[in-house]
């Protein structure tokens, strides 16, 4: 899989995010900025910092490439554009080693996604304690995992009638 995040994956990676042009030290004292920017292999974001919004968004795709190559090696079936950005924003706020070891994954991975989807709120911790904010970003990641980015059915595989019986 060769997949890139797509445009609704980053508007809900910005949406939590916040944009944030002079750089601050986050909730454990990493020096951030942007969109989320840390730079803390090579010390670029430091105290007194500032960029413009375009360096923030250029930051954000340079930054979102480590974990697209993440979750396009992690996933082993062909998913669509929604439920790959979805796992992107989830990598991209707890890390690719926290996709790697979920359950969420592992669910997937056994094409078990209705599952997988209940699985992102189990995310929404920090410190032992559930966040507001996280509870929500998980939700509207579950949402945009579940949801199709072309929604209009054109055509049923064959063997469709076996597929929708409770219907």
């Amino acid at each position: 899989m060769n997949k890139k995040i797509n445009q609704e994956g980053i508007v809900l990676i910005k949406h939590f995010e916040s944009l944030r042009l002079k750089a601050y030290q986050d909730s454990v004292g990493i020096w951030t900025i942007g969109w989320g920017h840390t730079g803390n292999k090579d010390g670029s974001v430091y105290e007194g910092l500032t960029i413009s919004q375009e360096e923030a968004d250029t930051f954000l795709l340079e930054d979102l490439k480590v974990f697209e190559a993440g979750v396009n090696s992690l996933v082993s079936l062909d998913i669509n554009d929604n439920q790959f950005s979805a796992l992107v924003s989830f990598a991209f706020n707890l890390g690719v080693n926290s996709l790697k070891k979920s359950t969420l994954l592992k669910l997937l991975n056994e094409n078990n996604q209705f599952n997988c989807a209940k699985e992102f709120v189990k995310w929404s911790k920090a410190g032992g304690i559930r966040l507001e904010g996280l509870v929500r970003r998980r939700l509207s990641e579950r949402n945009l995992f579940c949801s199709y980015p072309n929604y209009i059915v054109k055509s049923l595989t064959k063997d469709w009638e076996n597929n929708y019986l409770e219907m």
